[in-house]
């Protein structure tokens, strides 16, 4: 419970002062075991705390502490829901960093897995940042180990070796402290597993003392380094073809376990297949016929896909037996009964983009490691992403606004949130560009000053 923000929502709205103090030490009191004195003494300080910021003088500030507003939702827009708002709202945010005068090899403006930039002739370092499944809260031994897992992959299938992991968590206020140990451990999993030490991190509270509740978040980096090109979506070739490994999932499948009561599909979840599989390519003698790689995470391989389609402005050709073939049957048997779209949703499949003439040699490389692999589709010259069925009937796939609603929430709002989708690309559009120019401004600022 965010008590600053109902603080400022109380003022802005012009509630009695009296009855936002009451109303205050009542949900105070429903969280925190303290007197009926102490809960009202708080909520005063609270009112009066933030009474100050809503009346700070800010003139001579400019807009400063003052951000771009475009009253659209993050869950009205689907930002985090990993469809074409999400997209489009993280080309906004590559847009913003392009603007930098800063250079690198990979960025999010290629909307690729990790970022890559160039140390020396011949040597690349490799980052990449995964926060946890907002809804493994409650399961931070999961959170921590899927979290770990698939900031490891984001470095892999960039063709780099993963040397160092690094944390961050946020515990709310009244979050117990075990929580903490449990994701540390989660992560500590995956680095035993691997090989890469975990040798940094954070530990602070989710809005300090305004926030309560035992709400975790947080998030896991990996640092990797590499002799070789990276292996960008970019580096994608007309007539390529396309190689997925087994998905067995990982944070999303285990929320579709738990909030659907499949606790036994959770088990399969839990592995580092797919870290091997990336290392083991990365060793590949012949780089240079191993063009792309990537994971299937991001709104399931449908995302991925036009992603690729964006960023290339070549097309793909997916069979979707192969697919299915290659999803792990007990998750695949799961997103069955529950009518979820398995193309729609995260099954941390490896998607490998080679040369045709390396595929058996590839696929050999996998298989004998117990690693399943298998030819899924190919790269074409359509610019779209058409997918063909057992039949031989071929239809266009386009991303949807969301990924595939995968928890019994995430059914009914699909079907409440209504929204103009152009209308608030543009007043996204103008956020994004008043954010640019206010960085613009601030760092002239800077520079003139200290000249």
């Amino acid at each position: 419970m965010d008590i600053e923000e109902y603080t400022k929502t109380s003022l802005r709205n012009k509630k009695d002062k009296k009855e936002t103090i009451e109303k205050l030490s009542k949900i105070i009191q429903y969280y925190k075991d303290i007197t009926p004195q102490q809960a009202e003494k708080l909520s005063k300080t609270i009112y009066d705390e933030v009474n100050t910021t809503e009346q700070l003088n800010q003139d001579a500030l400019g807009d400063l502490l003052q951000y771009p507003k475009t009253n659209i939702g993050m869950g009205e827009f689907g930002v985090g829901s990993r469809g074409q708002g999400d997209f489009y709202v993280h080309s906004k945010i590559a847009k913003i960093i392009k603007n930098t005068e800063t250079e690198s090899i990979v960025n999010p403006t290629a909307q690729d897995d990790g970022g890559v930039v160039k140390v020396e002739d011949t040597y690349y370092i490799t980052t990449a940042i995964d926060g946890i499944h907002s809804r493994l809260s409650d399961y931070p031994f999961l959170a921590g180990f899927h979290t770990a897992r698939a900031t490891l992959r984001d470095v892999c299938v960039m063709g780099a070796t993963p040397v160092a992991l690094i944390s961050d968590i946020h515990l709310a206020d009244d979050g117990d402290i075990g929580k903490i140990f449990d994701y540390t451990a989660g992560i500590c999993a995956v680095s035993e597993l691997t090989g890469v030490p975990l040798v940094s991190g954070s530990t602070l509270r989710v809005g300090g003392d305004m926030v309560l509740g035992n709400r975790l978040v947080g998030a896991v980096g990996a640092v990797g380094s590499s002799n070789n090109i990276p292996k960008a979506r970019s580096e994608a070739h007309e007539g390529d073809v396309i190689l997925m490994t087994e998905g067995s999932g990982g944070g999303t499948i285990t929320t579709t376990s738990i909030y659907n009561n499949y606790p036994e599909v959770i088990k399969e979840t839990l592995n580092v297949q797919f870290v091997k599989a990336s290392k083991l390519l990365n060793n590949y003698d012949k780089q240079e016929d191993i063009h792309a790689m990537t994971d299937i995470t991001n709104g399931g391989i449908n995302g991925d896909s036009n992603e690729i389609n964006k960023t290339t402005g070549l097309g793909i050709h997916l069979y979707r037996e192969k697919i299915n073939e290659l999803i792990n049957p007990k998750v695949y048997s799961m997103l069955n009964d529950l009518d979820i779209d398995p193309l729609g949703v995260s099954i941390d499949s490896l998607m490998i983009i080679v040369s045709p003439k390396c595929v058996s040699s590839i696929t050999q490389l996998l298989e004998e490691t117990n690693i399943r692999v298998g030819i899924i589709g190919e790269v074409t010259g359509t610019g779209k992403t058409y997918i063909e069925d057992s039949n031989g009937e071929v239809e266009l796939l386009t991303p949807k606004f969301r990924e595939a609603a995968y928890t019994p929430i995430k059914k009914i709002i699909e079907t409440i949130n209504e929204t103009d989708f152009e209308e608030n690309k543009k007043i996204i559009d103008k956020s994004a560009k008043e954010a640019i120019d206010k960085k613009n401004r601030l760092v002239k600022y800077i520079e003139d000053k200290y000249e």
